[in-house]
């Protein structure tokens, strides 16, 4: 009766030790159980406000930045503060691709929170993977020719059908291939291979560029999280782009991880094959 008070005041980390035999022995087990689930469950209840605390920041912080630029930049328009013509469009030019970098903020966090919670559907169909990355490795020609950088792919002979949502699949590449395009300009090449393990398509984007710390490695894949010095804000996008990424592998009952050493970086992601 002493113990159970003293664990009815919050001292959870309590463990009754008694004696005993048969009925009170259970319930002396049972009380333990329930104080230990009871534990755990306030560790994650704490847990999950504080990730919710650093959200509340990290979006606030997002979406005040920009938006403190465009009021400026249309402060100035509205008071005829511009010398000429030029001045006013290079004024109104800032203050569109800060809202245009502001919406995908706010679209990206929307979409986000809606496979987080269960909330998306998905349109899947058969899709020959190879041909799905071929596609848009092509598509991101420009992109790398813009960044002086040249993609290579390896593409195995293995017939990879995969069951997925196209769009969201096309996705999850693009931030793959975006990510290694920002990061990896040091290293000119991105590699794309493809394998089969296991019944499982591996899809590998490889860039050579600066590394990625054995600290910020396990973070990547968190909502804002940015690497310092290169991989900041100032490199663009909504901070979410990986999170993302692992959400649609996730929700195909994938999954994705992340490698980098002194010679190159590594995004995996695996996909169950038909």
């Amino acid at each position: 009766m002493d113990e159970t008070e003293i664990m009815a005041s919050g001292d959870l980390d309590r463990i009754i030790k008694v004696d005993s035999k048969g009925d009170i022995k259970n319930l002396m087990k049972n009380i333990n159980d329930i104080a230990e689930q009871l534990k755990d469950v306030t560790v994650e209840e704490r847990r999950a406000q504080q990730t919710k605390t650093d959200l509340i920041t990290n979006v606030s912080h997002d979406l005040r930045t920009p938006l403190t630029s465009i009021i400026g930049y249309l402060e100035i328009i509205d008071n005829d503060k511009y010398k000429d013509e030029v001045e006013l469009r290079y004024y109104v030019n800032i203050a569109y691709e800060k809202a245009k970098g502001l919406n995908l903020l706010i679209n990206d966090l929307f979409e986000l929170t809606k496979m987080q919670n269960n909330t998306i559907s998905l349109d899947k169909e058969d899709i020959n993977l190879v041909q799905l990355l071929g596609q848009v490795v092509a598509y991101f020609e420009y992109q790398f020719k813009n960044a002086d950088m040249k993609s290579r792919v390896n593409f195995s002979d293995d017939k990879l059908i995969v069951n997925a949502d196209a769009r969201k699949l096309v996705r999850a590449i693009e931030n793959l291939l975006s990510n290694a395009i920002k990061y990896g300009q040091d290293g000119f090449y991105v590699d794309i291979t493809t394998k089969i393990e296991e019944n499982m398509a591996v899809v590998q984007v490889i860039n050579y560029g600066q590394s990625i710390s054995s600290i910020d490695l396990p973070h990547v894949f968190d909502r804002f999280y940015r690497v310092e010095k290169s991989r900041n804000s100032e490199i663009g996008g909504s901070g979410l782009g990986l999170a993302i990424t692992k959400n649609i592998i996730e929700l195909h009952q994938g999954i994705i991880s992340v490698y980098s050493d002194n010679e190159r970086t590594i995004f995996e992601f695996k996909l169950p094959v038909k």
